[in-house]
């Protein structure tokens, strides 16, 4: 992982599926952001405009490939102070639950 930048996710709580979901993001970029998920598996279908939607099962994974555990509240904070957070006013007809 580059200096200076962090990939962080959040505590599973969005249920759906069957299972509860975690959110990734990066704290700088997306490019960082999409390349940890792709040398992560995570497919790209999993990216919501600003984020990765992420099975709780994959959490440990994450972890150990560089993510840093969250809260909810410190991971929104990021992304907003980053600049790539996309407001749920802004997000074209969709919602902010994995796999629409």
């Amino acid at each position: 992982m580059l200096t200076g930048m962090t990939i962080l996710v959040d505590t599973p709580m969005w249920p759906a599926h069957g299972r509860l979901w975690s959110h990734l993001v990066s704290d700088a970029s997306l490019d960082e952001l999409h390349a940890f998920a792709e040398r992560a598996g995570i497919p790209r279908r999993a990216f919501d405009l600003d984020h990765y939607d992420v099975a709780e099962e994959s959490l440990e994974r994450l972890i150990a490939a560089g993510a840093r555990r969250v809260s909810s509240g410190e991971l929104t904070r990021a992304l907003i102070a980053s600049g790539l957070r996309v407001r749920a006013k802004d997000r074209p007809g969709r919602g902010t639950h994995p796999g629409r």
